[in-house]
Formats: C-alpha cells, structure tokens, sequence
C-alpha cells in the first residue's frame, strides 16, 4: 500500500481547524488557520499590546508626585507591570507572523488601535486609585474570560497579565479607601475622579452588541467567550456594592437594583462619544500617540546598539567553532 505524501488540502485544513475549536482544543502557531483567523488574532493582540504600553502614561505621570515613598514605588511597580504585559502580548504576536516594529509603526500612524480609556486626562492623583480599581477591574472582567482564547499563546500570556491586573485593583481601591478615610477634600477628590471615570470604563467593552462587527466571528472561533454587552453588565454588577464600600456615587441617577434580571439597571452609554475617541478625537489622542513616538524614536539607538551587540557575539562564537 502506498501512502500519499501529498500535502493535506485547505478542506482537510479547514475540517482541523473547526475540530480544534469544536472541541475546546488550543490553535498553536505551527497550526494551520485560516487567514481571517490570523488576522483577527493579530489586531486584538497588537491592540491589547498598544493598550498595556499606551497605559502607562496616565499614571507614570504622577510617578514623581505620589505623596509618599510607597506610593511611588506601588505605582512604580505597576507602570512596569504594564511593560512586560506589552512585551508578553508584543511577543504572542510574533508567533502570528507579525513583526514588533511594524506594529509599533502602524500605532504611532494610526492604523492600529488601542483601548479608549487611556485618552482620558488624569487630573488628580485619585485617578490614580480610580484606574487602579475602576479600569483595571473592566480589564478584569474582559480578560479573565481571554484565559481560555482559542490561540495558545494568547491564553497562556493572559493568565499572568490577569494575575497581576488583580493585584492592581486591589492597589486602586486600597488607595481609593485610605483617602476616603481622609480630609473632606480627599474624599471629593475621590467623588470628581469616579465622575470622571466611570462612563469611560463602560466604553472599554467596545460598542453594544447589534454596532459589534467582530464579536460574533470571535466567539465562533472561540476567541472571545462573552459579548460586549455581557462583559459591561458584569463590570456594573460587580462595580455597585464596591461603590457603595468605599462610599462614593456612582454618576448614574437610572443604576437600579433589577429583582428580574437579578441585574443593576443602567443608563444608556454615549456611544458618540466612544465613536469620538476610537477616531483619534478624544482629549488626549493626539498627546498620547506623540508621546509614543518620541519615545520609540529616541530608543533607536538602545535597539541598534543591541542588534550590533547580538551581531558582534554571534560573529565571535561562530569564529571558536
């Protein structure tokens, strides 16, 4: 009997690729997948990536005026979290076919995107708090559910990033429950950053389900496991009694108790506004992006010396064999 060593054809490929997702199985990099896939992967990844090194900027702002030496180094340590969550997501984007720099143009061009809560000004060092335990508890609940992502390194990169993004709201609201112990003024400063903050973090979830032109082919390939608007009704869940912890107000006079449901009601997002700021016109797109760049392009030299370095020893061990 002779076998075929014939390639397999895109059917059978395809048929595998459905299998594995049919059966709740892993998609690795050395595994077929179909282009749509790959893509899809690749701009989640990279905008999540973008997200984590964008991110560090409204809070690395008020690294030096934190009030005490702890501050600084807890809000140190989570700025550097937030670097390694976007070499790790940089990195799982590798594995795609995708190249780092590239991506890094594409953002600083505008033709990648990243979360819209980062163009949001932090006015106090409340926001700080705030983020901590308002806009990393929305990363929370949209990126626990990421854990079990269809493509490996996806998943396995976001069982760290969740862990450490745990820590981090627990920082946010600690912060958030010393002030509120504090001066009438501390606890205002509190009150004007949940203000603030709180209609942005429903708009991190994305649009609502029916202006969703993603969503539905993602979770069918198991990339994501919830809707958006499934995601944003347990961000308010789990956000109300939290509130009512820490004493401050939420800026919704229609956040009702719903005995049906068992859920909070809620009033309606401006999705104009979401709009707004995914184009580029939010009130600090423009700072944000810039800043980026400026970075990037003064770091060329550090990444040129190290690619000379890499050259240099690889040309000097290849000489001793």
């Amino acid at each position: 009997m002779t076998m075929s060593l014939d390639a397999p054809d895109e059917t059978m490929l395809q048929q595998h690729f459905d299998s594995t997702i049919a059966h709740e199985h892993r998609v690795e990099p050395r595994d077929w997948m179909p282009d749509g896939y790959r893509k899809t992967m690749i701009r989640q990844i990279a905008q999540h990536a973008h997200s984590e090194i964008i991110g560090m900027q409204p809070e690395g702002n008020w690294i030096t005026r934190a009030p005490s030496l702890r501050r600084k180094a807890v809000l140190l340590a989570k700025v550097q979290d937030e670097a390694g969550h976007g070499m790790y997501l940089y990195s799982a984007a590798e594995t795609l076919g995708a190249d780092r720099a590239d991506l890094t143009d594409k953002l600083v061009h505008g033709q990648q995107k990243y979360s819209s809560i980062f163009n949001y000004p932090t006015l106090s060092y409340a926001d700080v708090g705030v983020i901590g335990w308002l806009v990393d508890g929305a990363a929370i609940c949209n990126q626990v559910p990421l854990c079990r992502s269809s493509y490996g390194p996806y998943g396995r990169a976001m069982i760290r990033i969740c862990k450490e993004e745990s820590f981090h709201q627990r920082q946010g609201y600690e912060l958030l429950m010393t002030m509120m112990a504090g001066t009438d003024a501390q606890r205002a400063m509190v009150q004007g950053a949940v203000d603030r903050f709180w209609w942005p973090s429903l708009m991190m979830f994305g649009p609502p389900d029916d202006a969703s032109v993603n969503t539905e082919q993602s979770m069918a390939w198991g990339i994501k496991r919830h809707t958006n608007d499934e995601l944003r009704q347990r961000f308010v869940d789990m956000s109300v009694p939290q509130a009512e912890k820490l004493g401050v107000r939420l800026p919704d006079p229609e956040l009702a108790w719903n005995d049906a449901r068992q859920h909070y009601d809620f009033g309606s997002v401006d999705w104009d506004e979401l709009s707004a700021v995914i184009k580029g016109n939010g009130p600090c797109n423009a700072q944000r992006v810039a800043h980026r760049k400026a970075a990037h392009d003064e770091g060329a030299w550090v990444r040129d010396a190290a690619t000379a370095y890499a050259a240099k020893t690889s040309r000097r061990l290849e000489a001793k064999t």
